[in-house]
């Protein structure tokens, strides 16, 4: 996996957020690895802008989040910040309205994204984890939730997520407990969808990711709206938006070529639209 920043990367949160794009995949990638990517609220913002970034790039398809270092995808929360952001329950709320809407962006992101996870994935960086639409990790990849071993709460989309993934008895083990999982348990439990050796990840990653680049834009857009509204209570889903989403596809040019590629027997070359 590279970790060194290349001359074509955009950074952010003095160079402790990277953002690089080619070839339809976006890549952003936490850097600070003297901490083990431990999130400080600058690199929360940092993350943000990566992620609106690509969102408003029509030349990505796709997104990996990764860390730098090999040890670490984010080890959670920047512990020494909180002497100044997370004191008392005044500063800890204003900390989470600024951290949460970068977490509301990668929540409702437009596209596909994939948690790409090598060491330490903790606290925070389980939240980030768990909103990628893909876990794949490596082999030497541990999780946990370390928030009653700190006094605090963990908070409610987080919880959500957790429970949406592992269920609820597994949530609540891993909260009481603040222990930590390897990936083959991760893996068990339902907690990430694919277990690589350490020196295949980011080849396995790629892979993956160019494989989604090279498939039809709004195909796709159509699962992950739809798998999103599966989600939700049946009261609450947008069937409209679903049945849009399903009209736009069968209109679209790409449908076209995708048929037409197929008789040919040629790779099709999808736009988009």
């Amino acid at each position: 996996m590279p970790d060194q920043p290349n001359s074509t990367d955009t950074s952010y949160a003095d160079g402790k957020i990277l953002k690089h794009a080619a070839d339809g995949v976006g890549v952003i990638t936490f850097n600070n690895p003297d901490k083990r990517n431990a999130m400080s609220l600058e690199m929360w913002e940092g993350f943000g802008e990566a992620l609106a970034s690509l969102r408003d790039d029509d030349a990505v398809r796709v997104v990996i989040l990764r860390g730098a270092g090999g040890k670490a995808f984010v080890s959670g929360a920047d512990i020494s910040q909180f002497e100044k952001t997370r004191h008392n329950a005044a500063a800890s709320e204003e900390y989470a309205k600024r951290s949460a809407a970068q977490r509301a962006l990668l929540a409702d992101y437009p596209k596909p994204t994939i948690a790409c996870i090598q060491g330490f994935c903790l606290g925070g960086g389980m939240q980030v984890a768990m909103l990628a639409d893909i876990r794949i990790a490596a082999h030497s990849s541990q999780f946990g939730i370390p928030a009653a071993k700190l006094g605090i709460a963990y908070g409610y989309d987080g919880l959500r997520n957790l429970v949406s993934l592992v269920g609820p008895s597994w949530a609540r083990l891993l909260m009481y407990t603040g222990m930590r999982i390897d990936a083959a348990e991760a893996l068990r439990i339902g907690l990430i969808e694919r277990m690589i050796p350490d020196d295949q990840l980011w080849g396995e990653t790629m892979a993956i990711a160019e494989t989604i680049s090279g498939n039809a834009p709004l195909a796709i857009k159509a699962a992950k709206i739809t798998i999103a509204q599966v989600l939700k209570d049946e009261s609450l889903r947008d069937m409209d938006a679903i049945k849009a989403i399903g009209n736009a596809c069968m209109d679209s040019a790409d449908f076209r070529e995708g048929r037409q590629a197929f008789m040919e027997k040629r790779k099709p070359q999808f736009q988009g639209r």
